[in-house]
């Protein structure tokens, strides 16, 4: 035993320094960005800095604990404790305004940087001004708004604790606050003459919308491809964080269009941060911040790369095979990658696989495993449209090993064009060995479902007893935790979860604005009426998918869309979990495919590749993808033959 725990150490150990890799990167601003020049400045950035993250870290880890309480309880007490779930809901919210706030300080909000990246260097300095003056607007127009709901959630009391929901709608004004400081402090590492030319722009877009507004107001709906079209795409194209976008169009439309007062906002921001089962997202995301640290995620891929790869397109093999089991666990496609890259991709270029190829692999097996359970996305679909999620997680496996056949099938094909060179096979003894050594990360996907499935936790609160079991692991049997990581894992976990409730926020404020305006009326017609029936149905919705997935990202999308197009599809008799399928393999194939996919970008940067070294290869990975969407669209037992 003492071998092989020396053997667990050494195993994973380029996972922590890709793990070193992420926190550093996560550290630094916006290309064009300079550092702070003046002591006090730099001083009270760091000191924001900790009123940020300190408390965003406790508020993840206090989540966890009440959450965990609550299961116990329940469980195995029969207990179930109503206070709990009350504190739980108060405290959710501030840590996604907390995390929201670090997430702009550190430059973790989605936002599309490829034509901004690919411009000279003065105009890409403009731009980054920009996207910084943006948020700002958007926070200091809705500052007030947000003081003035949570003023009038004093009227609502907690029926078990009796605590007046200011308390938890206060932290709407608390975290645009925070982040309208984050903003002044990232303004002064950009020059005055940028800062004053987005004022500037942002000046004459809103004074031409002034002027506008009679012309507007008067063309109806048309009016909305001025807002949600050509505002929303220039802010996206121009590097402007998304959910910024999202709120700065939907406040324009509000301060432009009729009279609907902008106190809306907050409280359909609110709405859509504030959904319990979304607790699920930090909690998932904290859980593959831990297979790093644990080495759990390293050991697995080296038992299957001792189990598969000796033969031809091994290393393939194993790597669409760690994707899969990892995404089981953590829920988080970025968390997935980070897991697996680090072992596998310096053992591929050694056998000689082209670095092309790497990426490719590693980019489109992210988007094959996006319905692979506790998927993010999936969470948030059963979020905001009712579906059971329990049964969109044991509808989302054989999709996604549909799709691994079929990425499989290339990959064998172009590891025997290469002409690659084999290793040795490792003996049967040293496989057991690694599968003795793996067992506890291997078994920890079917501990999740089971616990789902036996009715121990819910989709929410599942991700408590698979972080619990993991800390146990690190400690007891791999003996690798690293201490000194929880501090950054926890607000990375907060950064990164605030920067994807806020864009359901926005968004939910957006999509709220576009039912006011009849927009989705005219959709549901639009496609109700496309030619082909249902199958027509689905290839427009899969075609607008891989479009929005690609531009949007894939949750902003679905919180955009879903509530739309769901019920259209139950009127054309589409089971709603093989649509649900069907979207979400969609919005994958865009997030991960060249040129405008953020997730290969992500890719790229988790394996440190250049993203040029795929963008000819990636294309017969995203046809076998494709190809597999079409399968999965065609057969609905794919996606609903263990639904019982």
């Amino acid at each position: 035993m003492v071998t092989s725990r020396t053997n667990i150490r050494q195993v994973g150990v380029s996972a922590a320094s890709n793990m070193d890799h992420l926190d550093s990167a996560s550290q630094g601003g916006a290309a064009g960005e300079r550092e702070i020049a003046h002591l006090p400045l730099r001083r009270l950035d760091r000191l924001l800095g900790w009123l940020i993250d300190a408390p965003a870290a406790l508020l993840v880890l206090a989540e966890f604990v009440l959450t965990l309480t609550g299961v116990i309880s329940r469980f195995v007490f029969n207990a179930p404790l109503a206070w709990c779930d009350e504190l739980i809901s108060i405290l959710f919210l501030w840590l996604t305004m907390f995390g929201a706030a670090s997430a702009l300080r550190r430059g973790d909000h989605m936002r599309m940087t490829t034509l901004v990246n690919n411009l000279p260097g003065p105009w890409r300095a403009r731009l980054n001004a920009l996207a910084v003056v943006a948020p700002a607007l958007l926070l200091l127009i809705l500052i007030n708004p947000t003081i003035q709901y949570a003023a009038a959630q004093w009227s609502v009391q907690t029926p078990t604790l009796g605590l007046h929901d200011t308390l938890r709608a206060g932290a709407l004004p608390v975290g645009f606050g925070l982040m309208i400081m984050v903003c002044l402090l990232r303004l002064a590492r950009h020059d005055a003459r940028h800062i004053l030319l987005a004022i500037g722009v942002l000046a004459l877009i809103g004074a031409a919308l002034y002027g506008l507004a009679p012309a507007l107001n008067q063309i109806g709906n048309w009016n909305l491809l001025v807002f949600f079209v050509l505002l929303l795409a220039g802010g996206v194209l121009s590097g402007v964080p998304i959910a910024f976008c999202f709120g700065l169009c939907t406040a324009a439309y509000l301060m432009t269009i009729g009279s609907t007062p902008l106190a809306v906002m907050p409280g359909s921001m609110d709405q859509g941060m504030s959904s319990a089962i979304l607790l699920a997202i930090p909690l998932f995301i904290l859980l593959g911040y831990l297979l790093v640290s644990t080495r759990m995620a390293a050991v697995i891929v080296e038992f299957l790369a001792a189990l598969l790869g000796h033969i031809r397109g091994g290393l393939s093999f194993v790597l669409i095979g760690a994707v899969l089991l990892v995404s089981g666990i953590s829920g988080a496609k970025t968390a997935d990658l980070a897991a697996v890259a680090p072992v596998l991709v310096p053992e591929m270029k050694r056998r000689g696989i082209n670095e092309g190829e790497i990426v490719s692999l590693l980019a489109t097996s992210g988007a094959m495993a996006e319905t692979i359970p506790p998927s993010i996305v999936l969470i948030i679909i059963g979020s905001v449209t009712g579906v059971s999620i329990a049964a969109l997680f044991t509808g989302g496996l054989l999709p996604g090993f549909v799709l691994a056949m079929a990425l499989a099938l290339v990959a064998r094909w172009r590891t025997l064009e290469s002409g690659t060179h084999l290793t040795r096979k490792i003996p049967r003894r040293e496989v057991g060995r690694r599968f003795v050594i793996a067992l506890p990360g291997l078994i920890l996907p079917f501990i999740i479902r089971f616990a789902v499935i036996d009715g121990i936790a819910t989709a929410t609160e599942v991700s408590t007893i698979g972080i619990f079991y993991a800390v146990v692991v690190g400690l007891v049997i791999y003996r690798h935790f690293e201490w000194r990581r929880l501090y950054p894992m926890l607000v990375h976990t907060a950064s990164l979860a605030g920067a994807i409730l806020f864009i359901i926020g926005a968004a939910t404020a957006m999509g709220w604005a576009l039912t006011q305006s009849n927009f989705s009326h005219a959709i549901a017609v639009f496609m109700a009426g496309v030619p082909g029936g249902r199958y027509g149905f689905l290839l427009i919705s899969m075609l607008m998918m891989i479009v929005l997935g690609s531009v949007l990202e894939g949750i902003p999308a679905m919180v955009l869309f879903g509530p739309l197009l769901f019920p259209i599809a139950r009127q054309l008799g589409i089971n709603e979990v093989q649509y649900a399928m069907v979207v979400v393999l969609s919005m994958g194939i865009g997030l991960f495919a060249p040129p405008f996919g953020l997730g290969y970008y992500a890719a790229s940067t988790i394996a440190r590749i250049s993203p040029d070294a795929g963008m000819r290869r990636i294309w017969p990975y995203t046809a076998a993808l494709v190809t597999g969407l079409l399968l999965v669209a065609a057969v609905p037992w794919i996606s609903t033959g263990f639904l019982g």
